[in-house]
């Protein structure tokens, strides 16, 4: 949007923020793989089959997992005395949303985002 000093408006700090934790939680590859095997399996999962899944350290998992769900791309549900995650279907379909306006490609609502 253009300002009436023909400068352009800037996209608002607080969405700004926003799409940069995300594009930090998805810095790292085995952080991309875990999203990309919730979002393809679209059902809760443990940490254990996560782990089987990606092939490295509970340990490890979890703290990709932590990250993921801090920015809420990934969200936790209590089962028993376990944790199920899954992918947050918001996320996926604001995430694009969120690339298009960093590289400039006009969107309908760049601030308007349900994560």
């Amino acid at each position: 949007m253009m300002l009436e000093d023909g400068v352009e408006e800037l996209l608002d700090r607080e969405v700004a923020q926003r799409y940069a934790s995300w594009f930090r939680a998805l810095a790292d590859p085995t952080r991309v793989q875990i999203a990309e095997l919730l979002a393809r399996k679209r059902e809760p999962m443990s940490v254990g089959q996560i782990t089987a899944a990606v092939g490295m350290a509970q340990s490890t998992i979890s703290q990709h997992l932590k990250i993921l769900a801090e920015v809420r791309f990934v969200l936790v549900e209590a089962s028993g005395n376990a944790n199920l995650y899954r992918i947050n279907e918001n996320c996926l379909s604001c995430f694009p949303t969120a690339a298009d306006v960093v590289m400039g490609r006009p969107v309908a609502a760049p601030g308007d985002t349900p994560c």
